[in-house]
């Protein structure tokens, strides 16, 4: 058992350090989800961030950790989008410059935001893995300091102040439904709730296309996966086979871990779209989409995390109309 290496403490210090710099996202009740699921659900309306996801949490809480030197250097992440828009963003507001590295199959909107946000673009190779060793190679030889998109305490920490906010919002919380890719923000939010509310249950939800977490719980130890193209592109990557963090509290505070098809995440897509009026990314809609999949089991009030927005409009818009239950809603114009 991991002694959770991210603490209650440590994440209550990072709300400090976030206050005045993030939004304290709403909780809004479902009818819709709570009248298909039989007891009450709750949003989490995290997409409404002021970068467009949770990210910005944790590369504000990891920036408020760097000295006046290293902030001089500069920083470097490698993302899949959200984590760059979130440093890329901090960093502006902070004049410090910032590198971010992607691979080919981040979508075009991300990739140009975070270039309007005025941090330097490296697109490289086909994965999270490929982007890494770019990092790795201007850590070195530039100096840069590595800000990584989770596996890091002070990121983890930042992430983990969603959690607080999640129990301060619901009584009797029984379930929570996290997306999970490399396992930040799971993490952090199953550090604060397990700490203060341990009976909850924190089931992280993905994609059934290159889930590394679930294939590194599956294997006992982190391992490298096949990327592949998914609505949920958010939560594509490796978790690293040197990691540090994230892997094992996602194995020791998660009570479940749940994968979705592309259909159902896009059924997710479709029902925030038409029932709650959201508009959210792929990645943020796995836990309805779990829900309406019937994947979850819970006897009391279950929260599901939006956790981003961020998504090529034109895409949403297709996946909108071709929903499965297209035929019964009028597409949007």
């Amino acid at each position: 058992m991991t002694d959770r290496l991210v603490t209650i403490a440590d994440i209550e210090k990072a709300r400090h350090a976030l206050e005045g710099k993030i939004v304290a996202t709403p909780m809004v009740h479902s009818s819709s989800l709570s009248e298909k699921f039989g007891q009450p659900v709750y949003l989490k309306l995290e997409h409404r961030q002021t970068t467009g996801s949770f990210k910005l949490r944790g590369a504000t809480n990891a920036l408020s950790h760097l000295s006046a030197a290293e902030k001089q250097r500069g920083v470097i992440a490698a993302s899949t989008g959200n984590h760059g828009r979130a440093l890329a963003y901090a960093a502006r507001l902070e004049g410090i410059r910032a590198v971010i590295c992607m691979s080919r199959l981040v979508p075009e909107n991300k990739i140009a935001e975070i270039s309007r946000l005025g941090a330097d673009i490296r697109i490289i190779g086909k994965s999270q893995d490929d982007a890494q060793e770019e990092v790795d190679r201007l850590v070195r030889e530039a100096g840069l300091i590595m800000l990584p998109p989770f596996d890091d305490a002070a990121i983890i920490a930042g992430q983990g102040t969603l959690g607080l906010e999640i129990i301060e919002d619901v009584e009797d919380l029984e379930a929570v439904l996290v997306p999970v890719s490399g396992g930040g923000l799971a993490s952090g939010v199953a550090a604060a709730i397990k700490a203060r509310r341990p009976a909850t249950k924190i089931i992280g939800v993905s994609m059934d296309r290159g889930a590394a977490m679930r294939a590194s719980l599956d294997a006992g130890k982190p391992v490298i996966v096949e990327e592949s193209e998914s609505l949920a592109d958010s939560l594509g990557g490796g978790i690293g086979l040197e990691n540090q963090f994230t892997f094992a509290m996602v194995r020791d505070l998660l009570d479940d871990v749940i994968l979705l098809s592309e259909d159902e995440i896009a059924a997710g897509m479709a029902h925030a779209y038409m029932q709650e009026r959201e508009v959210i990314e792929g990645a943020a809609a796995v836990g309805i989409g779990a829900l309406l999949a019937g994947k979850v089991q819970a006897r009391g009030p279950v929260v599901a995390v939006l956790s981003g927005r961020n998504v090529d409009m034109n895409q949403h818009r297709r996946i909108v109309c071709a929903g499965i239950n297209a035929k019964a809603i009028p597409c949007p114009a």
